[in-house]
């Protein structure tokens, strides 16, 4: 049996990643902050077990990749979190600018790490969900905070690559698209369920030691 892990498995394309994977009947271990008040997720049939997680939590990071104990054939690093909080530039709040980093940066790097055994065992992909904000080739001053989280995230993935070369294990980013989810909005272009298919073709075309490349879920490689 496929087993995943997804983390911000609650809503958006974390909760369709649950359902697409556990409809084929993968065992899917879906990652939430308040697993007890995450009602669409836990009403996804098939072989889910949900964990409590946050993953600017690194301790918590950490401990549950201890307490999961088998061989992962897929680690999707979903859970993200938006810059409207951090403020303008002139009144930056850095509180709000360091949880950003937090989740968005050094969360799917603690993910990736708590893990790496894990995905090992079971020679598994591992896919962070970036976006093309964070590509400085394409940089153009929009949700600066943002953009400097997943550039952050996309840059730790490249420099940890070499890592992971003869482990089997293949790692990559990718840009899902701009997706009609609560984070996305409603004018977004792209359904949730075409980006999460797209996103799944990707992965499983991934290949352990190929150049660390950004592309989008279509396939389309985005510049650094």
């Amino acid at each position: 049996m496929t087993a995943i892990l997804i983390t911000g498995a609650n809503r958006g394309i974390g909760l369709e990643f649950v359902k697409q994977y556990a409809g084929e009947g993968a065992r899917v271990h879906a990652c939430c902050r308040v697993p007890e008040k995450a009602d669409a997720l836990n009403a996804v049939e098939g072989d889910v077990v949900t964990h409590k997680l946050d993953v600017s939590d690194f301790g918590a990071v950490k401990a549950l990749g201890k307490e999961i104990d088998e061989p992962l054939d897929i680690v999707v690093a979903n859970a993200g979190a938006g810059g409207k909080d951090v403020g303008e530039f002139g009144a930056l709040d850095y509180d709000a600018f360091l949880h950003l980093l937090a989740v968005n940066t050094l969360g799917p790097v603690a993910t990736l790490e708590a893990f790496a055994p894990h995905l090992k065992k079971a020679k598994g992909k591992f896919a962070a969900i970036s976006s093309i904000l964070g590509s400085i080739a394409n940089a153009g001053g929009f949700a600066q905070a943002y953009s400097t989280s997943k550039a952050g995230l996309n840059m730790a993935l490249k420099a940890y690559a070499p890592v992971f070369a003869d482990t089997g294990v293949a790692i990559a980013p990718f840009h899902p698209g701009w997706v009609k989810t609560d984070m996305g909005g409603p004018e977004a272009a792209v359904a949730v369920e075409d980006s999460v298919a797209g996103l799944r073709e990707r992965i499983e075309k991934m290949k352990p030691g190929a150049p660390l490349r950004l592309t989008d879920y279509q396939g389309n490689e985005i510049g650094w």
